[in-house]
């Protein structure tokens, strides 16, 4: 234990170092002052709390002893009295204001701080951490993100990622607006910071990103068509759509519940990727769990409404594949929270919740709805005496082709033909048990999707209610390597809301992955 007086006589001197340096015009030459300062650091310990404020104060004028003063410095990081360490800390950001070379250093050790057990003193850690962002946002950033890693430079420490991905969400995000400035630049800096994390996250952080990302000003309202499509590059980096579907990947099903519900309200996909969402819809809605299923009925419903035509005026085109995806997903969705399609469709099914509102009147709903299926119905008919009569014709093309190239192309031409009325099939197996008023709901596998049964991947075409063909509707699948990884379910009701804006026409595509989506960051952190 330091003796009192020894104590008093070493608080004296470094008052004193510190006066002769604050006096002097040309500190420099004060080498022996700051020398004196860097060694009171290891005596006692009132001494080592005043040490933790004069080392950084005048730590620019004196580089040659950097690496004292920081290693000195250090050591009073590590002390066991907590009123060093928090002093120590608080220090820390006065290192970097004229010497920003330190500035990522500096970062580096107040990350593996946020791990301090003491409020006080992970208090202490949060505060530099922001006085260091509002001396060099940019730079501060930058050094930070290093420690979320990314594919190529994955981080080493789970912990401490974990802490800095904390730090950023409820210190950095929340003020953005006075953080990044200048805006623009510093929008588009921690976008392409995001971007690069986003190779290697669980679904929590890819929500937790993208909800970040979607409240900058570069993203906002009056921002241009590319801006959203770059969004939907993100979610399409995160989701294979085309992958081979796999039912016993839990992480799979997981990270496309996840990525789909994500894309719903961006349908500002590019045409030949629509298809490639409701098919990828369709496959997983058997998974999903009934809190999923009733969040996502509504826009299911609405799109079934929107791709369903009210009646036959004699020139509207139906796109079958569409209707085959939304009613296939309607069924299973509604299979697991039967009574939410009581006000969507005007339905009757009691389970005795307050949420079967029976005593509301969907009377209208329910017609809207039945009359719908009954025009689909009629047009679907009408297609598959078309596609019935075209395989006739086919047989008979082929019979009489002469050379392969023709076989080959009539080939094709019958395998989208079987493709076509493989989904005119089952969109009438599905239609059928919706005009009760007290449905039942397939939740079974006795419906196959058509495009799961093909063969060989084949030239997409579409058969439309006139007749005529135009691409890419009624057949078509893809592939790309499988990606496995950590996706989420849950989904937040404002962005199902806004998934039914701009919904239009569409073909076929992939969403292709990129890096480890969440492969690697499979911890069982599902956001929900």
């Amino acid at each position: 234990m330091t003796d009192p007086s020894d104590e008093a006589k070493q608080i004296e001197k470094l008052y004193e170092f510190g006066e002769r340096l604050n006096e002097a015009k040309d500190k420099s030459q004060n080498v022996k002052d700051y020398e004196g300062i860097i060694e009171a650091a290891k005596t006692s310990l009132k001494a080592k709390q005043l040490a933790a404020q004069l080392i950084p104060r005048f730590f620019k004028f004196f580089p040659d002893l950097s690496s004292r003063a920081v290693d000195a410095h250090l050591d009073l990081i590590e002390e066991e009295e907590l009123g060093v360490r928090v002093q120590a800390i608080r220090g820390l950001p006065l290192f970097c204001k004229d010497t920003p070379e330190y500035l990522s250093k500096i970062v580096d050790i107040l990350v593996q701080l946020l791990a301090a057990e003491e409020i006080v003193e992970r208090d202490a850690v949060h505060k530099a951490l922001m006085s260091l962002l509002r001396q060099d946002v940019k730079a501060s950033l930058t050094a930070l993100f290093k420690h979320i890693g990314s594919v190529d430079e994955p981080s080493t420490d789970e912990f401490i990622r974990e802490k800095v991905l904390s730090f950023i969400r409820d210190k950095v995000f929340p003020l953005k607006a006075e953080l990044l400035k200048p805006q623009e630049e510093m929008e588009r800096h921690i976008t392409d910071l995001i971007k690069k994390s986003l190779e290697d996250v669980t679904g929590a952080e890819f929500r937790m990103f993208m909800d970040f990302l979607k409240s900058l000003s570069l993203f906002g309202e009056k921002a241009p068509t590319e801006r959203m499509k770059e969004l939907i590059g993100i979610i399409e980096g995160q989701a294979d759509l085309d992958a081979q579907f796999n039912v016993s990947d839990a992480d799979h099903i997981d990270r496309l519940i996840s990525c789909l519900y994500m894309a719903l309200p961006f349908f500002l996909l590019p045409e030949e990727r629509k298809l490639d969402l409701l098919k990828a819809l369709a496959e997983i809605s058997p998974y999903t769990t009934p809190q999923d299923s009733r969040q996502i009925l509504p826009s299911v419903a609405v799109l079934l409404k929107k791709y369903m035509p009210l009646r036959k005026t004699g020139g509207e085109e139906m796109n079958f594949t569409y209707v085959e995806c939304l009613l296939y997903t309607f069924h299973h969705l509604a299979h697991k929270a039967p009574n939410a399609t009581n006000s969507l469709c005007g339905y009757k099914i009691v389970t005795g919740q307050p949420s079967d509102r029976l005593g509301e009147d969907f009377s209208d709903c329910y017609k809207d709805f039945t009359e719908r299926l009954t025009t689909v119905e009629d047009l679907t008919r009408a297609t598959m005496k078309k596609l019935t009569q075209g395989l006739a014709d086919h047989n008979k093309e082929m019979a009489a082709a002469k050379t392969d190239e023709a076989k080959e192309k009539i080939k094709t031409q019958k395998q989208n033909t079987t493709t076509g009325l493989r989904t005119c099939n089952n969109i009438l197996a599905m239609s059928k048990p919706l005009h009760s008023k007290t449905p039942s709901f397939i939740g079974d596998k006795s419906v196959n999707l058509s495009w799961k049964e093909a063969t060989k991947p084949s030239v997409p075409s579409t058969t439309t209610a006139s007749g005529g063909k135009r691409p890419a509707s009624i057949n078509g699948s893809g592939n790309t390597a499988s990606k496995k990884g950590r996706g989420s379910g849950g989904l937040q009701n404002q962005l199902v809301n806004r998934a039914l804006e701009g919904i239009s026409r569409g073909g076929r595509g992939g969403i292709r992955g990129r890096g480890r989506g969440w492969g690697a960051r499979g911890r069982g952190r599902g956001y929900r």
